[in-house]
């Protein structure tokens, strides 16, 4: 739950908390919450908005570039090499390096080219119609999901606000403090729920009370929201941090020392031996790189059927991405790309020349901690279930927004009503960690100082909230 506060303190920054005073986190727990909440949660907010517009980028894109992506059916496909030719007529000052063919009736085919003036990790597409092999327009894509246009716009928006990497700061800090804040926040509204049971008063944990006036009414939307989206939270957290640039790197090291990474096709081809593996089709395709009439290098091209052939009798069916080699020591690797409700992703390496299969990368083979990592960047990018996928990261980032928003609606009720204009509600109760039991203070500290280490910017940050702290409460005792 992001949010400055959930209860009234009772007095400023200024005081501490009395002595003898009965050993509970609580206080830890709520001032943590506030000064997280205050100062971490503009950031989340900005990405809860930004995210929220990605989770349905991919349904949108659908609409707006419906003309590049689908065509009247009119008969059967032409063969893929011919579909890529008919591309490379468009674009002959560019390398072709991949081919989506065309998944369904309807359809078009993407030709993929290397592009030098296109941006990291962009590629251009020429799009085919693979019923007549004549395109349709061409458009730069961006990543492995292969996003058009409008989607990447929309994810470097989420990812550094167009800022470049100074801008990855604001997200990575925003996904570092978002668990902290969502399990903080279910913890105290846990206790206060418990509390209130204790005293046989009227408490609601996972509903709203829509009795309840004014403030009230504002904490128990801002609990109860925060209760229910709390896990998603966490998930939207440990997902994002591995796209995040400092604890990013902690996480694929700790990846790679506990051997959890995504295995990797082997490509290369030993020419001085013959190939192992099944799939047959020796013969296909295995002339010499051809010159088209137009001067278009036609290198491995017309290898690219029978390829896809081979692929399709190993179980690589799906809607598939194959990469054209550019030299004779590269085989071609068709892998199967991310579609909805599909859980696994297999890919298969394939002389082109030969037609034998030198390597095969099996899903069911992948450690079950890559697994895990691919389904979860899957359903963080709303791809594993599709639309519905989609619409539930959409809600989670509306209600995110709220619960955000109605925690600084309570902050600023709580403010004192006499005095400057500028005042704004009185931080927890100063000595939190002092009312800890000791041994469980100094747990705090390590645990504290370990994630700092793991997760750099928030343990930056937390450093930064002790000393604000720590210049505020020495203010408040010379003024005194």
């Amino acid at each position: 739950m992001s949010a400055p506060d959930i209860e009234r303190p009772s007095a400023g920054t200024s005081q501490s908390a009395p002595p003898g005073q009965r050993r509970t986190v609580r206080p830890l727990m709520m001032r943590l919450h506030f000064y997280a909440g205050i100062l971490v949660a503009p950031f989340i907010l900005i990405a809860a908005i930004t995210g929220g517009l990605y989770a349905v980028a991919p349904a949108i894109e659908q609409i707006v570039y419906r003309d590049y992506l689908s065509v009247d059916y009119s008969g059967a496909p032409k063969p893929v090499a011919d579909q890529i030719r008919a591309a490379q007529q468009v674009r002959p000052d560019l390398t072709v390096s991949a081919v989506r063919p065309a998944p369904e009736a309807g359809d078009t085919t993407r030709v993929l080219f290397t592009d030098p003036t296109l941006g990291e990790s962009e590629r251009l597409a020429v799009f085919v119609d693979p019923s007549t092999a004549q395109p349709v327009g061409e458009l730069a894509v961006y990543g492995s999901s292969s996003a058009l246009p409008m989607r990447t716009w929309i994810s470097q928006l989420h990812r550094h606000l167009h800022l470049g990497e100074p801008g990855r700061i604001y997200s990575e800090l925003a996904t570092s403090w978002l668990w902290v804040i969502a399990l903080g926040g279910l913890y105290l509204w846990w206790d206060r729920y418990r509390k209130a049971k204790a005293r046989n008063t009227s408490a609601r944990l996972l509903t709203v009370d829509r009795t309840a006036q004014g403030r009230a009414r504002t904490v128990n939307w801002h609990g109860a929201v925060g209760a229910w989206i709390a896990v998603g939270l966490v998930f939207l957290s440990a997902t994002g941090l591995t796209w995040s640039k400092y604890a990013g790197e902690n996480v694929s090291d700790l990846r790679t020392a506990l051997s959890w990474t995504t295995p990797s096709l082997d490509k290369t081809l030993d020419t001085g031996a013959p190939a192992t593996g099944g799939g047959g089709h020796e013969g296909h395709g295995g002339a010499a790189p051809a010159v088209s009439d137009t001067g278009i290098v036609d290198t491995h091209v017309g290898q690219i059927d029978s390829v896809l052939t081979v692929a399709r009798e190993n179980g690589v069916d799906n809607a598939v991405e194959a990469s054209i080699p550019a030299d004779a020591s590269t085989a071609f690797a068709v892998a199967e790309t991310r579609q909805p409700w599909v859980m696994s992703a297999d890919s298969i390496a394939v002389d082109g020349t030969t037609g034998q299969v030198t390597d095969q990368l099996r899903f069911a083979d992948w450690p079950i901690a890559a697994k895990l990592t691919a389904w979860g960047i899957q359903l963080h990018m709303g791809l594993l279930f599709g639309l519905l996928n989609q619409l539930a990261l959409a809600a989670l980032a509306v209600a995110l927004v709220t619960v955000i928003v109605r925690g600084y609606v309570m902050w600023w009720r709580r403010r004192p009503t006499r005095g400057s204009d500028w005042a704004v509600g009185r931080a927890p109760l100063r000595g939190a960690l002092r009312q800890t039991n000791p041994a469980f203070a100094v747990a705090v500290v390590v645990v504290a100082v370990a994630v700092g280490w793991f997760m750099p910017l928030l343990g930056l940050s937390l450093l930064g909230f002790l000393v604000v702290d720590a210049v505020l409460g020495l203010r408040a005792r010379l003024r005194a």
